[in-house]
């Protein structure tokens, strides 16, 4: 027969145990990838994972990854389990569900859009003193274009394809992280970056060296808006970056923020309804947050995920 303190003490692991359960049951755990840590979208997402954890008085549990770039999210889509929300253009959903490159492994439809993120700019930046005032100054010059295997990369390569700088433009496969020191160093004329403006790659490259972020002609901007369907004229304001006395035109492309099919409905109402109910607070920390509104989610080209679709009905918003 077991004493009444052996019983006690029994009884304490058993109560501990069962609280260790309820509070792991009570845990919502949800990983975002975006983009690399130097870029405005991480930080975006930093800020979404904040106000999950905050808005649910931490039982939701965020875990922000640091990613390659959409291309990267794209294909972790197809193999990843769970609560999965990760960011892309939908040109890349589109190329993912046609099995066209970079997806020629297999094609695949999970992706389900929960809300939608701001625009893609597209920068194109050239040493100040690298004589480069137009996409066609290009040639002859070594440049960095947007960095290896992602988004940024292919559309920087479409882009001097639809100039016929594809030979004539000395290109430097690496990670985007390494444009900043090799134009401080001289080794690079030039690179290209994708990401919501002011991005903070850029930013801090400014304030170290003059830059200039090439402005397009309507003509050059018109070329390049033919290569995807889903961009559109956008404009970097005067002022932007250190020594950008005048506004740049460049052009954007809608970004989202998508899940798969494995996330419970429950948890895709919750993620979208936090984020549209917190877009104002996010917007008065950083200003890249006043340009979404939910009316956009029209352009993200995959299915609403019923859970997100539930939050919009209920709004009034037609999504689809």
């Amino acid at each position: 027969m077991q004493s009444p303190r052996t019983i006690l003490a029994l009884a304490l692991v058993t109560l501990g145990m069962t609280a260790s359960l309820a509070s792991n049951a009570a845990e919502t755990r949800v990983t975002l990838k975006s983009a690399k840590s130097s870029s405005s979208y991480y930080l975006m997402t930093v800020q979404i994972a904040e106000a999950l954890k905050s808005a649910s008085d931490g039982s939701y549990v965020p875990t922000v990854e640091e990613s390659q770039g959409s291309v990267q999210n794209v294909k972790e889509s197809k193999v990843r389990t769970g609560n999965f929300i990760f960011t892309t253009p939908p040109s890349l959903l589109a190329a993912a569900r046609a099995g066209k490159k970079p997806f020629e492994d297999g094609a695949f439809d999970n992706a389900r859009t929960l809300f939608v993120m701001p625009f893609v700019t597209v920068h194109l930046v050239a040493r100040a003193d690298a004589g480069v005032n137009s996409i066609a100054d290009l040639a002859g010059k070594t440049m960095i274009p947007g960095g290896k295997g992602t988004f940024c990369g292919r559309a920087t390569e479409q882009i001097l394809a639809a100039f016929n700088l594809t030979d004539k433009v000395k290109t430097v496969e690496v990670e985007l992280s390494a444009a900043a020191p090799a134009m401080r160093n001289g080794k690079v004329d030039a690179f290209a970056t994708c990401s919501s403006h002011p991005t903070p790659q850029l930013v801090e490259l400014a304030t170290t060296m003059p830059v200039k972020v090439i402005s397009l002609s309507a003509e050059e901007r018109t070329k390049v808006l033919a290569l995807d369907a889903s961009s559109g004229p956008l404009t970097i304001a005067a002022g932007t970056y250190k020594g950008q006395d005048t506004p740049v035109e460049t052009v954007g492309l809608p970004v989202g923020a998508y899940t798969t099919t494995a996330m419970p409905d429950d948890v895709a109402y919750f993620v979208t309804k936090t984020f549209w109910e917190n877009r104002a607070k996010l917007a008065e920390k950083s200003p890249w947050w006043n340009g979404v509104d939910p009316g956009m989610v029209k352009l993200l080209g995959a299915q609403v995920h019923p859970g997100a679709l539930r939050y919009y009905r209920e709004k009034g918003i037609a999504v689809q």
